[in-house]
């Protein structure tokens, strides 16, 4: 099972589940943990082969990780926890494996928060995407997860966003970061259908304002799904939740606080 922390609020009956992205580890949400545990129960998950959720034996043998196998990794979390419904909490992948958990299992959902959301791969971020499968075997993993970062969060106030993630991202093993490689280099028809079909569970963006890469397909699917709604933070790139803490917390809080009452 994954490594998780829970936090129990004492009179809350409302769950907050965080997902991060690849690369990171639970430690990303540090600037979120204390304003969230005076509202809600929160657990933090390391997904597998990040952080604390070292790979097991089988996925030691396997090459293959699928979105939906990462994402039964957090059901059994949440079984395992007896949490029946919760709002969950993602930064950039793991806003796909959010909404990849909301299609498989719409009842355990109540509503998605999705920062740095990712729902298309622009043609420059293809292109990244071909020339990193290309070179995953000869370039040392650090140096394109380097690169990669530059890329998405290229601003000088983006620098505590990419050092965090590149300090996290050294904690993995070449083999792990091959094989997630591999797992976000095949996405585009996940994308495209998570696109074209509204689930209908609240859901809210949260997006820089200089997330180029990101933001105009978010602006675009929020005005043909009708339980969604954008809000961009200016001055803020990929990584919402940690260049912009304090907004972020304060918008995602009264967002879900409406939804509780």
């Amino acid at each position: 099972m994954l490594h998780y922390t829970k936090y129990q609020h004492k009179t809350s009956k409302e769950w907050v589940t965080f997902v991060h992205g690849a690369g990171g580890s639970s430690t990303i949400w540090y600037k979120q943990l204390r304003d969230f545990k005076q509202h809600f129960n929160i657990l933090l998950l390391d997904l597998r082969g990040h952080g604390n959720s070292k790979p097991n034996l089988k996925d030691a043998f396997s090459d293959k990780y699928t979105f939906d196998s990462i994402t039964e990794d957090i059901v059994k979390v949440i079984d395992h926890e007896k949490i029946e419904k919760s709002h969950f909490v993602g930064i950039s992948l793991g806003t796909i494996l959010i909404r990849n958990l909301a299609e498989n299992y719409p009842d355990r959902v109540a509503s998605m928060v999705m920062g740095g959301a990712i729902m298309k791969l622009n043609f420059r971020s293809q292109v990244l995407m071909r020339l990193g499968v290309i070179f995953k075997s000869i370039v040392p993993y650090l140096w394109l997860y380097k690169f990669f970062a530059f890329v998405i969060m290229p601003n000088k106030n983006h620098r505590e966003s990419r050092l965090l993630f590149v300090r996290e991202a050294k904690k993995l093993y070449q083999k792990e970061f091959i094989r997630w490689f591999k797992l976000t280099s095949e996405i585009n028809p996940l994308l495209r259908f998570f696109r074209t079909v509204d689930i209908k569970i609240p859901t809210l963006y949260v997006m820089g304002a200089e997330d180029y890469l990101f933001l105009p397909t978010i602006q675009k699917i929020v005005k043909s799904h009708r339980v969604s709604e954008l809000f961009v933070v200016e001055n803020c790139g990929h990584v919402v939740n940690v260049e912009q803490p304090l907004v972020f917390n304060d918008k995602v809080i009264g967002y879900l606080s409406k939804l509780t009452t």
